[in-house]
């Protein structure tokens, strides 16, 4: 009996143990990615995924800086390898966390990625992925203001690609990026970030 409760013990302190230096590296993870040490974030976070292989938080923003690092690449090299190993990550992130509407955000992302870089090669391919991600998205999760304003941005930006009046528009950009002040995060370091990106949108599209 005696055994039985030090090892209880011994597994209670761990498991603080395990859970306070994960804190602690997400907490660096940000910090560095704040400083604009974006690569050594990823890298962090990539340490973290392995040591926390049942956490989806860890490879969701490895894969998110690598895709959001990719929109002003104009090296095809540096791009491919950027969007195959932020995929390899949302694959990762995916499979620990099924039906994830913060996943299916950052997968339409890396798609858009693609199309951003050569519209006339990747975007009669992933077009049409994107869209259904962000619909799937909205389904899991209306009220994220991720899902909302990632959601209209891009019904907006197809509107304008094909040459339509976007004014209409503008409600549902106001809603979204409206979202952004209720929308309370599931945890400390899951998603919370893309208000201030949603307020400099609507002033540009919409005069507000």
């Amino acid at each position: 009996m005696k055994q039985l409760f030090i090892i209880a013990i011994t597994l209670i302190s761990f498991t603080g143990f395990s859970q306070s230096k994960f804190e602690k590296g997400m907490t660096k993870g940000f910090e560095l990615w704040q400083e604009g040490k974006q690569w050594e974030a990823a890298n962090l976070f990539e340490r973290i995924s392995q040591a926390e292989p049942d956490n989806w938080l860890p490879p969701f923003y490895v894969a998110q800086i690598n895709v959001l690092y990719s929109f002003n690449e104009k090296d095809e090299t540096k791009l491919t390898a950027q969007l195959k190993k932020a995929q390899d990550f949302i694959n990762d992130a995916k499979a620990i966390s099924k039906d994830n509407a913060e996943i299916l955000v950052i997968q339409a992302q890396l798609y858009t990625a693609w199309i951003v870089f050569d519209g006339a090669k990747y975007g009669m391919t992933y077009s049409q992925k994107v869209a259904q991600l962000y619909s799937e998205a909205h389904k899991l999760d209306p009220s994220n203001p991720r899902v909302a304003f990632g959601k209209v941005e891009w019904d907006m930006g197809t509107a304008r690609f094909f040459g339509q009046d976007t004014s209409s528009f503008c409600e549902d950009l106001k809603k979204a990026a409206a979202l952004y002040e209720t929308y309370e995060p599931k945890g400390p370091f899951h998603p919370k970030g893309g208000g201030d990106y949603a307020k400099q949108a609507l002033a540009e599209n919409c005069g507000e």
